[in-house]
């Protein structure tokens, strides 16, 4: 697993600054004023700061922008990452300075001269977010390409408070990195095997994982889930991670993740160009697997239960057909209208599961779902489907203060004239007029009245063809800081 890169918090030590190395960060306020980190750089520079914050170049900065100066005079380091961000910032800027200083950092040692400045846990959080790297698979000369990251020591004035505000952050950026990660990897090694060894790893940090294999699967009568991995050799499964940290008689709430380790479409096989990019199609899962470690990473007192489907969905002459008859758990047939409509029958068969054994208190699943949410939200935002008001209010405000885009698209009765059979209850595809809403009402008809339920179309946002606000282009983790900030609020 990517490890975030290991922020130490150290007391400021305004006469160990000229002998920093590597790369140190300073902050300018918008106004130009220098605090007294940066007044003593600028004595080491002779005045160099002080005229760089009375130029054209630093007035054209925004907030929380940076800029390198390289090989200032009177220091060690070689480089001086000046950010523009006043003594007080909202959380957002401070960590938005972070990612600045961040993709100027470089791989040696870096030193962020933070001071007194409020917020500096957000700003090593943003560093630790933009700070990421898959690179496992690279090589230099046919070795394992070293990919030590330089040490990053943050100089402020209260280390300890800072360090105690800045651990539970550091908890979501490791459930964020193991999320990326699991986008990332290509289908060869994360098998569904391999995706439940990770999961159950996770033991190791208090989560109690159960792994249903397709014997149990097939008992319970998971035929839609089972139908989109009889294709493929990769064993299908649904993995159960529970945490428990909340009253013992509390209802837990429910996380339900998509988890289809490769996407060729089965017997609707996809065009060939871009099939590469459906290592990614088990996104949900890997949203859902980040947020329950992040829960028990950092000991939430809350009661989660996170349920992922595992499947590969593959052509052979085991595969299900078009034209075919799955029936769920639930009870309901479906006509099986095109086999690339997969995700909904996995994710059909685990909500209801999910249901039936743990009677969440709400309940929400994450699934890359539709091609349909990217034509229409684009990679900004991921699509909100609710049957509660409340909850959604509330998954939209947590995905706002976490700057995690969301917007909510419609459910309505006026869509399920669009999934009438002609031979069974209901049929999987409807086409392309609506697709994500009428896949949205499909998952609809496996929730109960009496759960509070939310689907989220993630198709466009678990992984990005340009890098987001928080992280580099490929897996973005989204979701895990947004629904980590709502499960302590729901």
């Amino acid at each position: 697993m990517t490890t975030p890169t290991t922020i130490h918090f150290k007391e400021t030590d305004i006469d160990a600054i000229a002998a920093l190395e590597g790369r140190v960060a300073v902050f300018v306020a918008e106004d130009g004023r220098l605090d007294v980190n940066a007044r003593r750089v600028n004595r080491l520079t002779k005045g160099a700061l002080a005229r760089f914050s009375e130029s054209e170049a630093f007035e054209k900065m925004k907030a929380s922008q940076a800029m390198l100066m390289s090989f200032p005079a009177g220091m060690e380091a070689e480089a001086l990452v000046v950010v523009r961000l006043d003594r007080r910032p909202s959380a957002e800027l401070a960590r938005k300075a972070g990612v600045e200083i961040a993709k100027l950092k470089g791989k040696g040692a870096l030193t962020v001269l933070g001071g007194n400045i409020t917020r500096a846990e957000e700003i090593s959080f943003g560093i630790a977010l933009r700070d990421y790297e898959f690179d496992v698979y690279r090589t230099e000369n046919g070795e394992a390409r070293d990919s030590e990251k330089g040490e990053v020591t943050v100089m402020v004035n209260k280390p300890e408070e800072v360090a105690r505000a800045a651990a539970p952050l550091a908890a979501v950026a490791e459930g964020v990195f193991f999320t990326r990660d699991l986008v990332n990897e290509p289908a060869n090694v994360l098998t569904t095997d391999d995706f439940a060894a990770r999961l159950a790893a996770m033991q190791e940090i208090g989560l109690d994982v159960e792994i249903l294999e397709e014997d149990e699967l097939e008992k319970l009568g998971m035929r839609t889930l089972l139908a989109v991995g009889q294709g493929s050799d990769s064993p299908s499964k649904v993995v159960v991670m529970r945490w428990n940290g909340g009253e013992t008689d509390d209802a837990p709430f429910a996380l339900v993740g998509k988890g289809v380790v490769f996407d060729t479409g089965g017997i609707s096989l996809k065009p060939a160009g871009g099939m590469e990019e459906m290592t990614m199609d088990m996104g949900g899962a890997g949203v859902v697997a980040g947020v329950m470690r992040t829960l028990a990473l950092r000991k939430a007192k809350t009661n989660v239960v996170g349920l992922v489907g595992l499947v590969e969905n593959m052509p052979s002459a085991r595969a299900q057909r078009p034209g075919d008859v799955v029936k769920s758990m639930k009870g309901d047939t479906v006509e099986v209208i095109n086999t690339d409509a997969e995700g909904r029958l996995v994710l059909a068969d685990v909500l209801w599961y999910a249901q039936e054994r743990f009677k969440p208190r709400g309940m929400i699943d994450l699934a890359t779902l539709t091609g349909a949410v990217i034509i229409g939200l684009g990679h900004e935002n991921a699509g909100v489907f609710a049957n509660d008001d409340d909850l959604c209010k509330a998954m939209l405000k947590a995905a706002e203060a976490e700057g995690e885009g969301a917007w909510r698209l419609p459910l309505s009765p006026a869509y399920d004239k669009l999934l009438k059979s002609k031979i069974a209850d209901m049929r999987n595809s409807c086409g392309r007029p609506a697709g994500s809403v009428t896949a949205a009402q499909f998952l609809k008809r496996f929730v109960k009245d009496e759960t509070p339920w939310i689907h989220l179309d993630i198709a466009g946002v678990a992984s990005t063809p340009t890098e987001t606000a928080y992280a580099p282009k490929g897996a973005t983790g989204w979701g895990v800081m947004a629904l980590n900030r709502l499960m302590d609020e729901v």
